[in-house]
């Protein structure tokens, strides 16, 4: 029997803690609560979970910054909550690697659709990883891809992890090295994701991958802007060094 997943809510507003809660409950989740950000570090290094559901305006420090933190070190799935006016919030909050969002006031359906989600989905690259001479390895440029630990390792070894967007955006990418793909394209092959109308979450997570990658957007050796028609990914990939 699979372990009840863990969420930790972390809201200054203790009506939307607990209207949070009642509907994860409802649907078997385990919920821990905290205040501030300051808070939610403690509970974290005490009791791990699954996912934390976080607002992005908290007293002391803010949402964004804990979210850009624990992203470093950390793989538990992360959505942010935010206002109907917070949509530069919202773009920054998955700039910083946060899995997703949900706007107040709450659909429930859609709440606990999201959260089952990235819980089966941080639970399966959990269970994925094999032991280090079993890992598959992807090799571009001077960046090697560890497929089974999600992370990016730079030439000199260090390493960058990626979220389950990053790395999804990515793994497209590689498997159509050398051809364009349009952002709908994109989307249709990144799964487990709710795109809305209008959507620039595939433009985000573009510009976090060429951060990371250190590909310059305005001289590119890697992911290209074709204007009108989407991105392509330059370079050779290989299984071998």
């Amino acid at each position: 029997m699979a372990a009840t997943p863990r969420v930790l809510i972390v809201d200054d507003d203790p009506v939307i803690c607990e209207l949070l809660a009642s509907y994860l409950l409802r649907d078997g989740f385990e919920v821990h609560c905290a205040e501030t950000a300051e808070q939610a570090e403690a509970g974290l290094r005490e009791n791990p979970v699954d996912l934390l559901m976080l607002d992005i305006r908290l007293p002391g420090k803010d949402g964004l910054t804990l979210t850009r933190e624990l992203r470093v070190r950390s793989e538990l799935g992360i959505i942010l909550i935010t206002g109907r006016d917070d949509e530069i919030d919202r773009i920054v909050g998955l700039e910083c690697g946060a899995d997703d969002y949900v706007v107040k006031p709450f659909n429930p359906r859609e709440l606990v659709s999201k959260a089952k989600n990235l819980v089966r989905r941080v639970r399966h690259a959990q269970a994925m990883q094999p032991p280090m001479e079993a890992r598959q390895l992807k090799y571009f440029g001077d960046w090697t891809l560890d497929v089974d630990r999600r992370r990016l390792v730079a030439a000199g070894g260090s390493e960058y992890l990626l979220t389950q967007g990053e790395f999804q955006l990515l793994s497209v990418l590689l498997r159509n090295a050398g051809h364009t793909l349009s952002r709908d394209q994109l989307m249709d092959q990144i799964r487990n994701r709710e795109w809305l109308p209008n959507d620039r979450s595939i433009d985000v997570l573009v510009g976090r991958l060429r951060r990371k990658l250190q590909d310059d957007p305005a001289d590119p050796q890697l992911i290209h802007t074709i204007h009108g028609a989407g991105y392509l990914f330059s370079a050779a990939v290989t299984s071998q060094p």
